[in-house]
């Protein structure tokens, strides 16, 4: 574990943070003495009722939280935050109305489009109005199959504006992918494009937009973005374009006011064990989350311009767009980030002006396998933070970063996931960043480690748990009435704690490190191994571009398998291997060498980026994979089935 930190913030910067101007007022408003994070963090989940109440007030939520009762019950599956809260998610993003720019979209295709706070409220009221003359009220639910567009962001807070629940894919999934989502949810509204352009390619997907209405019975009325350069439109008396909704002399929005619990997202698990999970947020809880997670972890503030690479299928579009809230100007992409160039994204950086660059970290990798070095090749001046998730950033990635991108940066990598909407560690504009940890656990949140018997470790590895009930925990999943689904998925395991299903350890910073999926662990001779742990060391030989590893049972233990995708024109011999075999070796343990080495040409992936081990265990061990339509490419499973090498 590294004792230098690879950067740390300056005293302006410090002094200058949100984090420290709350942390003062704490120590004003409520006699405390709190001197750094660590106290901040302490004192946020030993009084997280008032720690809350304190976010509403700080950020100046529009709303109304009731006469002071924060949890009406503190077991943790039944807690009920703000029960007398009372609020417009929709309102409390759209609170700025002026000639600032808040969206800027840019496209792979170099198409680019902006709207001012003003315009945006100008079409979002005359978007709620179509809404609502095709009959959407609170409750009902909007879902939305499209690409990360200013349409999008328009329709989900129109959708918000009325108190109806929205909830979004990107058009790349599936007929059946879609349906299993939005099947189960019954939205009497469907938005959706003919059409989007990925990779250079102009794709038509009328007929799969087809399937789908005729699959959705409870779909009243759909609503067509027209992206295609195809003369055969989509019609029917069911259909009415995005021009005829907006298409009103609406200047104003009548925000319908929610309770703090009502829903607000449906939010979806990846599906690749079983038909997805429906996942419901309330309007209070994410706004709270999200508005801590912006202003203090990221000291997000209106001289911001925000970017996640994301799809409307993944949940950091939802983390993406509250950035409004804090009256950021938010950069939308769409398209491929490696076309028409490896660099594009950081053209766009430097052209927007971005001060926050989210991505994946399997982008930050795939940028230094294509040796993209931006800290050469573009003006990165207003660059602060650069944010990462999706899954584990390697500390070689860190170390990319800083030599390749920029040396002065917070790297805040953050992980939590759709069941909470948000973030259990993440950022802080006023600790320093070490190589391979996040750099803290998030307010609020009383975020342990667990060893296999529920006993509470530091500096081993273990279960990520929350001891702690916390606002944006889902209201529960949709068609789940007494509750079982959602307590067997995240309580059955640890009594009264929240069991989030990441293996990590929590460092002497203070910090947290992830090792992967605990469902995906690898246990050796009855050790365990995250699959990061491999991946790290793997993905160091130059010859290899991506790989998975998963357990497979072998004489009454299990060993490890790794399959590598290499690069063009590279095939995979002994010589290869012995070369992957001792980089694991001398950079990790002799437990972690992988037993059997294969080569395939692709690596299955869910379609938000998530590589999938557990599939690949099941078609190894002969198993059905309950759900292909979650993947992006799940022809890339035929490769690994009935493979000689295995028996």
């Amino acid at each position: 574990m590294t004792t230098t930190p690879l950067w740390q913030p300056s005293a302006d910067t410090i002094a200058d943070a949100q984090m420290t101007d709350f942390l003062q007022q704490v120590n004003t408003l409520q006699g405390q003495t709190l001197a750094n994070y660590q106290d901040l963090y302490q004192w946020s989940v030993e009084n997280s009722e008032c720690f809350w109440s304190m976010i509403w007030d700080y950020f100046q939520v529009i709303g109304d939280k009731g006469d002071n009762i924060v949890v009406d019950k503190e077991k943790l599956p039944q807690a009920t935050w703000f029960p007398e809260g009372k609020l417009n998610f929709a309102e409390n993003l759209l609170r700025r109305r002026d000639n600032k720019v808040a969206v800027i979209f840019r496209g792979e295709d170099g198409s680019r489009q902006q709207l001012t706070y003003g315009e945006l409220y100008q079409l979002v009221a005359q978007t709620a109005a179509g809404l609502k003359q095709a009959g959407v009220v609170k409750g009902d639910r909007v879902a939305a199959m499209m690409p990360n567009c200013i349409e999008t962001l328009v329709a989900m807070l129109a959708t918000t504006s009325l108190g109806a629940v929205w909830s979004s894919c990107s058009p790349d999934f599936g007929v059946q992918g879609v349906v299993d989502r939005f099947g189960q949810i019954e939205p009497k509204v469907l938005l959706t494009v003919d059409g989007y352009f990925y990779n250079g390619k102009n794709l038509n997907i009328k007929d799969k937009v087809a399937d789908i209405l005729d699959q959705l019975n409870s779909v009243e009325q759909l609503i067509l973005v027209s992206f295609s350069d195809q003369s055969d439109q989509l019609t029917g008396d069911q259909v009415i374009s995005w021009e005829h909704l907006t298409d009103n002399d609406a200047t104003d929005i009548e925000f319908v006011t929610t309770e703090f619990n009502h829903p607000l997202y449906i939010m979806f698990s990846s599906g690749t064990t079983g038909v997805p999970k429906c996942i419901i947020h309330g309007a209070g809880g994410t706004l709270l989350q999200h508005l801590k997670e912006h202003g203090l972890h990221t000291d997000l503030s209106s001289e911001d311009v925000l970017f996640y690479f994301t799809t409307c299928g993944w949940m950091m579009w939802n983390w993406l767009v509250s950035g409004l809230a804090h009256d950021a100007t938010l950069v939308l992409f769409d398209g491929s980030p490696f076309a028409p160039e490896a660099k594009f994204l950081w053209d766009v950086a430097e052209q927007e002006g971005i001060t926050v660059f989210g991505t994946s970290a399997k982008y930050l990798a795939a940028l230094e396998k294509a040796d993209v070095k931006p800290r050469e090749s573009h003006d990165l001046e207003k660059l602060r933070t650069l944010l990462t998730t999706g899954s584990v950033l390697p500390p070689e990635s860190f170390d990319y970063v800083y030599r390749d991108i920029k040396t002065d940066v917070c790297l805040s990598s953050i992980s939590g996931g759709t069941d909470i909407l948000s973030c259990f560690a993440l950022g802080c504009p006023i600790l320093p960043v070490y190589r391979g940890e996040l750099q803290c656990r998030g307010l609020g949140l009383a975020v342990n480690v667990y060893n296999d018997t529920g006993e509470p470790v530091e500096g081993e590895k273990g279960e990520l748990v929350c001891e702690n009930s916390f606002p944006s925990m889902p209201l529960g999943f949709w068609q789940d009435d007494d509750g079982e689904r959602y307590f067997n998925a995240y309580f059955a395991r640890f009594e009264n704690t929240w069991a989030h299903g990441d293996f990590a350890q929590l460092t002497e910073h203070g910090g947290v490190i992830i090792y992967g999926r605990s469902d995906a662990v690898l246990n050796p001779g009855g050790v365990r191994i995250g699959t990061a742990e491999i991946y790290r060391q793997v993905e160091k030989v130059d010859e290899v571009m991506e790989s998975i590893a998963i357990g497979q049972q072998h004489e009454d233990d299990e060993r490890v398998v790794l399959f590598v995708k290499l690069r063009d024109d590279i095939s995979l011999d002994d010589e290869l291997r012995d070369k992957i075999k001792k980089t694991v070796r001398a950079n990790a343990t002799p437990r972690h060498v992988p037993a059997v080495i294969l080569q395939v040409a692709d690596i299955p992936r869910t379609i938000s980026g998530k590589i999938v081990e557990l599939a690949v265990r099941n078609v190894v061990h002969n198993e059905p994979v309950k759900n292909t339509d979650a993947l992006a490419n799940p022809e890339a499973l035929d490769e690994f089935r009935d493979r000689p090498e295995l028996n």
